[in-house]
């Protein structure tokens, strides 16, 4: 068994603590993101799963863009509120994800990666899913969820295991995440 880093312990803690601000729809989640993902990067780029590295940098950058939206993103720059993702994006949601998994995947198998289309499958459903949750969209939990139990698997073949077991824990987190969510949006259209 390979006992986790310092850096990996500290990334475990912050990234557990900004899931649990973002179920709770806390804007502290957005300056404690910008910490894990900065951690995160240096964690997964050690381990090779290049995909999830590169994602951290993908993730600054919405996070910054969500921290905004959460802020200014509602009616007249308003805080913004959950609401449902419009059906007629989910095909090119889809498509997205489906698109960027294969290039993503094609892209650092020439690297050595591990499992490079899976992990890539993680990026790029992560993707989608973080935009969805700046955008303050419910459904971006059932991504997150569907990320969580593909990352399980996968950190835990890559022998990051206390990243995986993190992952154990954000599964429970964004199902938790999905059900408050989903309450706030019913008090909302009250």
């Amino acid at each position: 068994m390979t006992w986790p880093s310092s850096l990996e312990l500290i990334a475990f803690v912050v990234t557990a603590a900004n899931v649990w601000l973002t179920v709770k729809e806390n804007i502290w989640c957005w300056p404690t993101g910008i910490v894990s993902v900065v951690l995160y990067a240096i964690v997964f780029y050690d381990a090779k799963f290049y995909s999830s590295a590169a994602l951290q940098i993908v993730f600054f950058v919405l996070t910054l863009y969500g921290w905004y939206e959460w802020l200014y993103g509602g009616e007249r720059r308003t805080e913004l509120h959950v609401t449902a993702t419009p059906k007629r994006w989910w095909p090119p949601l889809l498509l997205l994800c489906i698109v960027l998994t294969y290039a993503i995947g094609r892209f650092t198998t020439m690297f050595g990666a591990s499992l490079p289309y899976w992990d890539a499958g993680i990026a790029a459903v992560s993707i989608v899913a973080q935009w969805m949750m700046a955008k303050k969209l419910l459904e971006n939990w059932t991504l997150w969820i569907i990320v969580n139990i593909v990352s399980i698997g996968a950190y835990a073949a890559g022998r990051i295991y206390l990243t995986s077991l993190l992952y154990a824990i954000l599964l429970v987190m964004a199902w938790r995440g999905y059900v408050e969510w989903k309450r706030s949006l019913r008090s909302a259209s009250v």
